[in-house]
């Protein structure tokens, strides 16, 4: 049996988008609770559009630097979110939620990932059900851009791991493919490669995307 790499599709604020992205055969959706983003829906809102989704489709919330409070009220609407901290939360930060969670790491550009020590941070977010790799951009994401892919021992057991490490960063449906030979991560997180505009997702690019993933999975298949 080979793996077949996981979706998630982030920053979705339309049903429209939910539905289309659960019929192109997405994972994962992510809402995205940064008041700063223009992606950004409320706690309430992300629940109405999370009631959306069918079984073993899982919701997720982006966060960056977040109260507790403001968490508390994300998993209120949300009660089986799986969290994704964006920002500068420290491992003590991440654990006091209580819940399931993904640490970005947020990769500068340049060759070697500019000196980001990689393994240290997945050792000290060991706690995390993930690693999401994107790269560090001006106001915590979505900028669309990628980061240099042959920059980390990816086969390193810390990385290795293969349920622990995210994909993203500027991945659309004409690069993923070489994203995930390169990497072989657990899953793939595409935002800005699936949109006409910030927030407003292309069902056709979704669908694309998707088979892009799929047919790397046919190309460069591994053990699940």
């Amino acid at each position: 049996m080979t793996h077949r790499t996981r979706i998630k599709i982030c920053g979705l604020t339309r049903e429209s988008d939910v539905d289309a992205a659960v019929r192109a055969g997405a994972d994962a959706i992510g809402f995205v609770l940064y008041p700063n983003s223009p992606r950004f829906v409320s706690p309430e809102r992300a629940g109405e559009l999370a009631r959306r989704l069918p079984p073993f489709v899982t919701p997720v919330l982006l966060l960056v630097n977040a109260s507790p409070e403001f968490i508390a009220q994300g998993l209120a609407a949300v009660p089986h979110a799986l969290l994704q901290f964006h920002g500068d939360e420290t491992p003590a930060d991440c654990l006091a939620a209580g819940r399931p969670f993904m640490r970005a790491a947020r990769i500068p550009p340049g060759p070697a990932g500019a000196g980001f020590d990689l393994l240290k941070y997945a050792s000290d977010f060991a706690a995390a059900q993930a690693i999401l790799l994107d790269a560090h951009v001006e106001g915590y994401g979505g900028g669309g851009q990628s980061f240099d892919w042959n920059a980390f021992p990816w086969s390193h057991p810390l990385l290795n791991a293969s349920s622990r490490l995210v994909l993203s960063g500027g991945l659309t449906p004409a690069n993923v493919t070489d994203g995930i030979r390169l990497v072989r991560p657990w899953a793939v997180d595409v935002s800005s490669g699936v949109e006409v505009s910030k927030g407003i997702k292309d069902p056709d690019k979704m669908l694309a995307f998707v088979a892009a993933v799929r047919a790397a999975d046919a190309q460069h298949p591994r053990p699940s």
